[in-house]
């Protein structure tokens, strides 16, 4: 089995919510952080042939990033194989054991959602480049007035330095808080649907990836 570079992309990204992952038969893969704040999905193009565990993905795809062909060969049920597709030098790579792994146990369904808007990578990305270099812990969604902002703050700190960007329209007002550390995506444009349950869910708008990020107790509708 060869992983396109979308796959190992996505896998890279998933890595940062979660350091392992439970690959299951299939195309679909998911993860969950620690904190069981941040759940993911994506559709890959390739087709998984069993469940397997890897605990350190990190360390997964930097050894498949040490070749310049790899490809992924199921050799028996306690590991896989990763080789060079032009140039073998195989390296055996053993399975985690399933009960020490951090896996979801079943994926979101989405309660009713009160409001959805586009947020594109441009915006996002202007912000996140304001919060890394305040060093702000907090991001609101902010909707008043028909307008919807996305405010980059440090709510313990009344006067914290902020950034703000206008990405869109609303007919309710509300603040949807989230931390930024769990704005763990794939650079991309997204949809977003807001409930009022405390829960975001970013849908990406041109590959199959999916994220629900848990809202801030203190967020208001």
């Amino acid at each position: 089995m060869k992983l396109s570079s979308d796959t190992i992309n996505v896998l890279k990204n998933f890595s940062d919510i979660n350091e392992n992952i439970l690959f299951k038969p299939g195309k679909e893969i998911h993860t969950i952080s620690g904190m069981k704040n941040i759940l993911a999905k994506a559709t890959i193009g390739e087709e998984i042939p069993k469940e397997f565990g890897i605990y350190n993905l990190a360390e997964f795809l930097n050894v498949i990033g040490t070749y310049s062909s790899p490809i992924i060969k199921f050799s028996d049920s306690q590991s896989l194989v990763v080789d060079d597709e032009k140039d073998s030098s195989p390296v055996k790579y053993n399975f985690s054991e399933k009960s020490v792994l951090n896996t979801p146990e079943k994926m979101i369904q989405m309660p009713s959602v009160d409001s959805t808007f586009e947020l594109k990578n441009e915006s996002l990305q202007k912000v996140m480049k304001r919060v890394n270099t305040l060093g702000l812990p907090d991001l609101a969604f902010k909707s008043e007035d028909g307008e919807i902002k996305l405010v980059a703050s440090d709510k313990k700190d009344p006067n914290s330095n902020t950034a703000s960007i206008v990405i869109g329209n609303s007919n309710i007002d509300f603040i949807a808080y989230l931390k930024t550390e769990n704005l763990k995506f794939v650079p991309d444009d997204y949809t977003v649907e807001i409930s009022s349950k405390k829960i975001a869910h970013f849908i990406n708008k041109n590959r199959p990836i999916e994220y629900w990020v848990a809202l801030e107790p203190d967020s208001e509708f």
